[in-house]
């Protein structure tokens, strides 16, 4: 995928390693107070500690990005993922992660994260879009995720549907809702629901 430079100087490409420190840091900022509301401050601080962060085998993929900003910031990050991991950074991951059939399997939608001062203003879209259009030409037919409360209305609004709702249980004993959400990958535009 080539960098994708919009007309509000923002551009959208590929995740390096190199981008690892900041990812991390934008996880924590939009972790800490988009979830304002929706979780208490223990279950993000579980979250952030036990399952949010980088999954490098998405930026090893190829299939996590970034948008960032003319002086270098990031404005978000979010892939897909053509293997078995639903959700986690690397410290949530044990074993294999060997690939899915996409004749038979859904692509995973992973780990969006938009700084709280860009909220809002159409990055998870952008984000999105790249996904699907990526996920589309693998050969996928479905798209799958686990979203977290704040995340998701934006699926709702990208034609996600809840298929469960569960609670993670974290190893510290905290107890998170998140729902895991689907659609297909030919869902007409603007089918999902407004946020």
């Amino acid at each position: 995928m080539e960098p994708m430079p919009a007309d509000d100087g923002l551009t959208l490409r590929p995740a390096r390693m190199d981008d690892l420190a900041d990812v991390e840091r934008l996880i924590a900022r939009s972790a800490r107070d988009l979830s304002l509301g929706y979780y208490t401050e223990r279950q993000v601080a579980g979250l952030t500690r036990h399952v949010f962060g980088v999954d490098t085998q998405l930026i090893r993929d190829g299939t996590y990005y970034v948008i960032q900003a003319a002086d270098g910031g990031l404005a978000a990050a979010g892939g897909w993922g053509r293997r078995r991991t639903l959700y986690g950074g690397d410290r949530a991951k044990t074993g294999d992660d060997p690939p899915l059939d996409p004749a038979r399997e859904a692509a995973r939608i992973r780990a969006f994260f938009v700084d709280p001062r860009r909220a809002r203003q159409g990055f998870g879209r952008r984000l999105f879009a790249a996904c699907l259009t990526a996920a589309r030409a693998a050969g996928f037919e479905r798209l799958a995720l686990v979203a977290t409360l704040p995340g998701e209305p934006l699926y709702r609004a990208l034609g996600f549907t809840a298929d469960q709702r569960t609670t993670l249980s974290l190893p510290d004993g905290i107890e998170v809702p998140v729902i895991h959400m689907s659609r297909p990958v030919n869902l007409p535009a603007g089918a999902g629901a407004e946020p």
